[in-house]
């Protein structure tokens, strides 16, 4: 079959380990010429190690493809104008950008410090702009480019990652709103939800995944077969070969939008919109409110953080 991206330069950030790695190897394979991005931390982003990058590398370079290691963190701005910089000196330009380079300091909201805080969002979020930022001048320049930025569930709710969850759907909203400013140089920006048995989902507690589950049983987020899954589902590479294919030419006019990639289902999620609305003419009174949000607004809302039942 034919090579989508034969002959594309792509930044893959976090391409170390886990989802970023399965990326990286796909497009490869699918003929893109890759910048691997990993500053080789730990899941908390301390540390730092080549040898991840170096890893992928080799195994892109063993199969036939092109592939060159960066090790700077997407975190800084300057750093990350010398992840492109590598992409522009090693193979002359940037048509691809896939960033799912990310950390996780969880805690619950009233233990958590400001630097929990700060570091999960300058990775994901603050990364993200970095990222876009230097890699649009050269996708504006070709009047092409592919754009996909990994976000999270986590991004609608989830207990004990206020931080991470505020960086996602930050993203959700970068994705949607610089999707518009682009699209006329035939940039396509996306954002997706993956999912997959990696060493980030592995430091979960496990009573968060099951809120999670519950949150998705609630809103009627299920698969059809309500028996576990076989392993192979929990594969991060599932989510490479959908990746792929949104930064394609093929993906031309997909954008602004957000793709659950995890599993072997891809979903369009909906975009934010109004499902009720009271209104009056005038200003409202709080006996009003009283009296209506009960029957209207608030009637037949989930609770995104159910109480758990009592344990003995």
């Amino acid at each position: 079959m034919t090579k989508r991206v034969e002959g594309k330069v792509a930044i893959v950030t976090g391409a170390g380990r886990g989802i970023g790695r399965e990326v990286a190897l796909w497009l490869a394979r699918d003929g893109a010429k890759v910048v691997v991005n990993d500053l080789g931390g730990s899941v908390d982003g301390t540390g730092d190690s080549s040898t991840p990058a170096d890893l992928v590398v080799d195994e892109i370079k063993a199969e036939g493809g092109e592939a060159v290691a960066s090790y700077d963190s997407v975190a800084d701005f300057d750093s990350a104008t010398k992840i492109v910089q590598k992409a522009v000196d090693t193979f002359g330009t940037v048509d691809i950008l896939c960033h799912p380079a990310g950390i996780l300091r969880d805690r619950m909201i009233f233990n958590m410090t400001e630097e929990e805080w700060d570091l999960v969002l300058q990775v994901h979020l603050y990364g993200a702009f970095n990222m876009v930022r230097n890699v649009i001048p050269h996708m504006i320049n070709n009047k092409y480019g592919r754009i996909v930025l990994f976000s999270s569930g986590s991004g609608l709710g989830a207990s004990g990652q206020g931080n991470y969850a505020a960086a996602k759907e930050g993203m959700v909203g970068f994705t949607r709103a610089v999707s518009k400013e682009l699209e006329p140089f035939n940039i396509m920006v996306n954002a997706v939800y993956p999912g997959g048995s990696t060493r980030m989902t592995d430091t979960v507690p496990q009573s968060t995944t099951q809120l999670r589950q519950d949150q998705r049983e609630a809103v009627g987020l299920t698969t059809t077969n309500p028996s576990e899954p076989p392993a192979e589902y929990r594969d991060p590479g599932n989510n490479a070969p959908k990746v792929v294919y949104l930064c394609s030419e093929a993906a031309d006019g997909i954008t602004g939008q957000v793709f659950g990639t995890s599993g072997w289902a891809l979903s369009l999620y909906s975009p934010r919109h109004v499902i009720k609305s009271i209104h009056k003419d005038g200003k409202w009174t709080l006996d009003e409110l009283d009296q209506l949000i009960p029957i209207s607004l608030g009637s037949g809302l989930i609770n995104p953080v159910p109480v758990e039942p009592t344990r003995n």
